[in-house]
This record gives structure tokens, C-alpha cells and sequence, in this order.
């Protein structure tokens, strides 16, 4: 049986494998964290412990930085959250507006993989026009320059 360290690392390895593949333009941030840019978004692939005996791959883009946080913003947040088959929007300490999506680790396949990090790049990517029309801000690669 891996050590959780160990399911850690050859998690990371499977992931970076595919990034290598399919997004060779990644990036490399920690160990266990990548990056890849579509669109107006930045998603990042972070690998971490979940149980003994598996790990978690999140995906997290960051959608719109400092939007103006009202209920009627919550309220499209939420009514997407019901609509959107994978992950859901929320909200960090800052206010920045975020979209995560995560699957298990340790058995994940390329089709998983990819399906996971392509749906938080494209709905980060179609939403924040949407978002900063409702409520300001900017995007993630806007907000980087």
C-alpha cells in the first residue's frame, strides 16, 4: 500500500503526463500544482491527500476579481450552480469569484482528466464576460498584467 505522500506524488506525475500532452504550454507552480491558461481564464491542477487511500485533483480558475458582491450576483451564482453539471462558483475570502470542480486522484483516466479541467476552463472562460457585465471586476488574465 502507497503512503499517502507516495499516492500523492504518482497522482502529480499522472497529471503532469497529461499536461505535457495536452496543454504543453503549462505550467509548473509547487510539486503538486500546474497551470494552464484558456481563453480569459488561468485554471489551476493542484493534487492533494483525500483519504488513505486516495487523492483529490482540483480545478479551480479564477473567474472575475473584484466583482461588486450584491444577491443579485449571488442569485445568478447559485441559479448556475443548479444548472452547471460539474463543479460550482464561489466565492474566496477576497471576494474574487472562482470555479472548482474536483475528482478522485489515484485511478483517474485521461478522459476524466481532461473532461474536468476543459469544463472549468470553458464555463470560467464563457462566464466571467457575464459576470463582470452583471457586476464589474475583471478577469484572471486581466487582473495578472
Amino acid at each position: 500500500m502507497e503512503t499517502p505522500y507516495e499516492l500523492i506524488h504518482s497522482t502529480s506525475i499522472k497529471v503532469e503526463d497529461f499536461l505535457k500532452v495536452n496543454f504543453p504550454d503549462y505550467i509548473t507552480f509547487d510539486e503538486h500544482s500546474f497551470t494552464i491558461k484558456q481563453g480569459s481564464t488561468i485554471v489551476m491542477i493542484k493534487v492533494r491527500p483525500y483519504t488513505n487511500e486516495d487523492t483529490i485533483i482540483e480545478c479551480v480558475a479564477t473567474v472575475v476579481i473584484g466583482a461588486n458582491i450584491t444577491p443579485d450576483l449571488m442569485n445568478f451564482l447559485l441559479r448556475k450552480n443548479a444548472e452547471l453539471h460539474f463543479g460550482a462558483f464561489g466565492l474566496l475570502f477576497d471576494g474574487t469569484i472562482v470555479f472548482t470542480y474536483s475528482i478522485a486522484g489515484k485511478n483517474v483516466d485521461n478522459n476524466e482528466l481532461d473532461a474536468a479541467i476543459k469544463s472549468v476552463a470553458i464555463i470560467a472562460d464563457y462566464y466571467d464576460d457575464e459576470i463582470i457585465n452583471l457586476a464589474g471586476g475583471k478577469t484572471s488574465t486581466e487582473a495578472e498584467i
